[in-house]
């Protein structure tokens, strides 16, 4: 089957921007390895351009679908060569310091130019037969599509033709999407094992999505460098070690509304202690913050059993030795000044001063803090010393209603 067109190209472009990310990641955990004198950018010089001692190293990626060949005719191959002869012709290449690779997903049509560019070691790789069937096709094709691929190939002198032939590497039947995301996987079970791979993978994965917008919309090369890989890299590792659990930032940022909780019940307990609307609002925060994260970790399995009752407990325990002590200091005399003014130290150590963590190395604020709160939501700990009696009476006739 020849590379034409088929129904399914639309979605087939989309998949070939997320191969092409997902190619670029490979690479980066590839060369991570290795070291870290090198850079990664997106769409610069190419689909993916890597900076390396000595070089560079330019990529142009074809992801097709199952049965797809790619002949002598093939517009993946001559779009690409029209990229780099147009390179050449405009000395935005230099071939003696730039190596080419042309990655396809589809088959190499047998002695076609892309098969006889194959790496050295397939043993079948001729770069004089290669130019000899590219110069074949050029003149026997009367295709439109590739017509301007054409124009830039014939600007070329023979020599240009050689020499850029010369530094081309086709590799067919390439690893596809999915592939690419299983060799991914394998790299990063030696950095976190087994159980936390696909976990770690995602939020890897998730950052270098935001990372490559980030270097698309800036001016100039703002290329990803072995340096800052190794600095996220490192550092998202550490997150998975057993004493630490993971933060995503996209939950890190979360900020609600405060009034689509207002009638939440641990934001009914600031309410009996006067607690001001920007406090309010942080909690909100903390709590959402809190509940989305625990509600992660425990989707992604990245918990022990039993860990989030343990570490509640350890925080209600901590509470009630200040609540006890609370009650003996107030006593049955206080007044409702008093008991606010009381009330409102305990909050206060709950969100500035208490910071059990639910691992050691595991130290965002918002986890003890909102965790706090969605105990509060559930009456297990509270800050008013009446805090039980006063919301039983406002939420109780509410569930009567409701019956």
């Amino acid at each position: 089957m020849a590379d034409t067109a088929t129904p399914f190209e639309a979605s087939a472009s989309a998949v070939g921007y997320v191969y092409q990310l997902r190619k670029a990641l490979h690479s980066c955990v590839d060369r991570h390895g290795r070291g870290l004198d090198w850079s990664i950018a997106i769409e610069a010089g190419d689909d993916v351009e890597e900076a390396v001692e000595g070089g560079r190293i330019l990529y142009q990626l074809k992801h097709r679908a199952a049965g797809v060949a790619m002949s002598d005719y093939s517009t993946d191959l001559w779009k690409t060569l029209r990229i780099w002869a147009h390179g050449i012709t405009n000395n935005q290449l230099d071939l003696h310091e730039t190596d080419l690779f042309l990655l396809t997903t589809a088959d190499l049509t047998a002695d076609s130019a892309g098969y006889l560019l194959q790496p050295d070691a397939s043993g079948v790789r001729d770069e004089r037969k290669a130019l000899e069937a590219l110069e074949a096709a050029r003149k026997a094709s009367t295709s439109k599509d590739n017509k301007k691929a054409y124009e830039a190939f014939d600007k070329l002198s023979t020599e240009e033709r050689r020499k850029m032939l010369d530094r081309i590497q086709v590799i067919g039947n390439a690893p596809d999407v999915d592939e690419v995301e299983t060799l991914l996987l394998e790299r990063v079970v030696s950095a976190v094992g087994h159980v936390y791979a696909q976990s770690f993978l995602q939020r890897l994965e998730g950052w270098f999505y935001q990372r490559t917008i980030r270097q698309l919309r800036t001016d100039g090369m703002d290329e990803i460098t072995g340096d800052e890989f190794d600095q996220i890299f490192t550092d998202l590792r550490n997150q998975f070690r057993p004493e630490n659990l993971p933060i995503d930032e996209d939950i890190a940022i979360l900020a609600p509304d405060p009034s689509d909780f207002a009638s939440m019940t641990f934001v009914r307990q600031l309410d009996l202690i006067d607690v001001g609307k920007a406090r309010v609002g942080i909690a909100v925060r903390d709590y959402i913050r809190a509940f989305t994260q625990r509600s992660r970790w425990s989707d992604e399995n990245l918990l022990l059993p039993g860990e989030i009752s343990k570490y509640e407990r350890r925080l209600v325990e901590e509470w009630q030795d200040l609540f006890a002590e609370m009650e003996d200091d107030l006593g049955t005399a206080a007044t409702e000044t008093e008991k606010v003014a009381t009330a409102k130290e305990i909050y206060r150590w709950a969100t500035r001063e208490a910071r059990p963590r639910i691992r050691v190395g595991c130290d965002e604020p918002f986890v003890s803090k909102g965790s706090f709160h969605i105990l509060a939501n559930d009456l297990q700990v509270g800050w008013h010393i009446d805090f039980i009696t006063r919301l039983m009476a406002v939420l109780e006739p509410t569930g009567a209603t409701q019956e």
